[in-house]
């Protein structure tokens, strides 16, 4: 589980995009630049991760953000079925881009598990996504938010967990 209150958790922005998914609080946001809470505690010092689109990142440019390596030897991970992992994201702005969500084995295979695009509301939203049981391989959950044209519109994650099967 991670609630992004101290530190990523074991989260590690990845090498091969263009830009980084950051931690924050809402008392340090701009206004109109994302939620006004975190999820977790529902106050302005409570942190999560964020993209916002800026002069900076182009459209189209990803940042991403991978989970640490879920492992297939884990006996209780053998069976996968059902494993899921639940998350809350806050995607508002009239301009937003994408959040794609990836499981990723450790052979760099990439099924998408959730394409979100647009603005989806001004509020935290609550998805539970479940995992592919397919292979033995480990793998990973890869986050990836794709900036968008508006330069207050952002993507924000909050409170990621996995079910206790893996």
């Amino acid at each position: 589980h991670c609630n992004f209150e101290f530190d990523l958790c074991g989260w590690k922005q990845d090498e091969n995009d263009d830009f980084n998914w950051h931690l924050r609080t809402s008392s340090t946001a701009k206004l109109g630049t994302g939620p006004a809470t975190d999820h977790t505690l529902q106050e302005p010092s409570g942190h999560y991760i964020f993209i916002k689109s800026s002069f900076f990142q182009l459209r189209g440019q990803k940042a991403r953000i991978s989970s640490p390596v879920l492992s297939r030897k884990n006996k209780n991970c053998k069976v996968c079925e059902g494993v899921v992992i639940i998350f809350y994201y806050h995607m508002y702005g009239a301009h937003i881009g994408s959040l794609i969500i990836y499981q990723r084995t450790t052979l760099k295979h990439e099924k998408i598990l959730l394409n979100l695009t647009g603005n989806q509301g001004h509020f935290w939203q609550r998805r539970a996504l479940t995992l592919s049981g397919d292979g033995d391989e480990d793998f990973q959950v890869v986050f990836e938010g794709i900036a968008g044209e508006g330069p207050k519109d952002g993507i924000a994650l909050d409170d990621l967990s996995f079910s206790r099967e893996c």
